[in-house]
């Protein structure tokens, strides 16, 4: 996987801020840790110097997943779900990066009572340098299903999340959320997008969830934000047929932030394989670089 090769590149002014001056965070869908290492996670992740690190979709054992990371660079909190080899949620702290401001200070686990979130939310309180808190969300929410339990579990997941994002406003000077949140938003975020109205992921009533995200709660789509109003950039192509070779992908994973943090992003890139054969996983690492 290349680093710098993205489908749409994205900057502001500041772009150029020195690299001590940054907080880089990457979220990724890796489809099971064990397999993306197998593919090669590490070569990606070591030169990528990543401050802070969320995985989705991690579905192996806590102790395999730690093993795979390295306590000894990343303070991690991880979340499995019940359902063996299924979901599971990770946020990895690069030991020491900053001057070890950065040391959770808190961790949480989960949205509520009575909701399927095994395995799919996990919260960090975290201090930045300059003394303000953030509260960084990994989220994985259901991938659904029209017309199924899948689908119901999905929705519950969606509502509890208009519910859960203003208290985590409420609290913190700064709340991002990244993840696989399994709904591409608007018309620009999937390539197919006429032949996909009627399916789960890009529903009428799953994209209004989203227009509430992002209209009357106040958070910000970040990589929308630093791209403009273009296609894309897409982090999730399927493994079947030619959907990667053709780019016809879906803007599934996002970097959502509260404004005062959304103003600090400076880049944010979609780590897109050089070829198919070279992917990590069916999802591509977004990774934002925000102004510290």
């Amino acid at each position: 996987m290349s680093a710098e090769t993205t489908a749409q590149p994205a900057e502001q002014e500041g772009a150029s801020v020195p690299r001590e001056q940054l907080l880089r965070i990457a979220s990724m869908n890796v489809n099971g840790i064990r397999a993306a290492y197998k593919r090669g996670m590490a070569e990606w992740l070591a030169p990528r110097d990543v401050d802070v690190l969320c995985l989705q979709e991690v579905r192996a054992p806590d102790a395999i997943a730690r093993d795979l990371l390295g306590e000894q660079e990343w303070e991690i909190h991880h979340q499995e779900a019940e359902a063996k080899g299924r979901a599971g949620v990770l946020t990895a702290v690069r030991r020491g990066a900053h001057g070890g401001t950065l040391s959770p200070e808190a961790r949480r686990e989960g949205l509520g009572d009575g909701l399927n979130d095994s395995g799919r939310w996990v919260e960090d309180d975290l201090r930045l340098p300059d003394g303000s808190l953030l509260t960084l969300v990994s989220a994985y929410v259901h991938s659904g299903e029209v017309e199924t339990p899948k689908q119901v579990d999905k929705y519950a997941f969606l509502e509890a999340m208009l519910t859960r994002l203003p208290e985590l406003a409420q609290k913190a000077d700064h709340v991002l959320v990244v993840g696989d949140l399994n709904v591409g938003h608007t018309e620009l975020d999937i390539k197919n997008w006429k032949g996909n109205v009627k399916n789960s992921g890009f529903l009428p009533e799953e994209r209004a969830y989203f227009d509430r995200f992002f209209g009357d709660l106040g958070y910000v789509d970040v990589a929308r934000r630093l791209a403009g109003e273009v296609p894309g950039p897409y982090t999730w192509w399927s493994y079947r047929g030619k959907a990667f070779d053709t780019d016809a992908g879906w803007r599934i994973d996002y970097h959502m932030a509260t404004p005062a943090l959304a103003e600090r992003a400076v880049r944010a890139v979609v780590d897109r394989a050089e070829s198919y054969d070279t992917r990590v996983s069916d999802h591509a690492a977004l990774v934002v670089d925000y102004r510290l």
